[in-house]
């Protein structure tokens, strides 16, 4: 298998801010589980924007399919790391700490990274990005904007995200 190309503009001041996203009562399923293809290249960036709108490096909350059973899921926060066409690419979080059972997690091709705590969550539970599950979205699905995420932890998970896509 041939190992992707990931272009990283990782420039302030460009963003997916174009964009028109409703946020309305619970959408339907918008993100999918979703291996990077061969050859692709894809649009990593950190440019957030406090305008309302998903841009990179912003945490959002979206609809994320579970891996088992894609016609169920939950609403949880997605660091969106950029663009893919018309799609956002979005990372999953959870409050779950999964240090305890990491090499575990790893034997299932699941990885982890801390990122701490954040206005995305209410309770501002210490949080992990998962960075070997690579979601595409809907911009005009994402329910709403929670937080910009620091840049030296946005480029850590990025660091970790090169290292566990196929």
């Amino acid at each position: 298998m041939s190992s992707v190309t990931i272009r990283s503009g990782l420039s302030k001041g460009v963003s997916c801010s174009h964009f028109s996203p409703r946020f309305s009562s619970p959408p339907p399923p918008c993100c999918s589980r979703s291996a990077m293809p061969d050859e692709q290249e894809l649009d990593v960036r950190y440019a957030p924007d406090a305008d309302g709108q998903p841009d990179p490096g912003e945490i959002v909350w979206a609809w994320v399919a579970y891996e088992d059973d894609p016609t169920r899921g939950k609403d949880r926060p997605v660091l969106v790391v950029g663009c893919d066409g018309p799609r956002l690419l979005g990372l999953m979080l959870t409050s779950k700490d999964h240090d305890r059972d990491a090499s575990e997690e790893a034997r299932q091709g699941r990885y982890w990274i801390d990122v701490g705590a954040g206005d995305w969550d209410s309770e501002r539970r210490p949080s992990e990005v998962r960075v070997d599950r690579l979601l595409r979205l809907d911009p005009n699905k994402v329910r709403r904007e929670g937080a910009a995420l620091q840049r030296s932890r946005f480029d850590d998970v990025i660091t970790e995200m090169r290292r566990h896509q196929p």
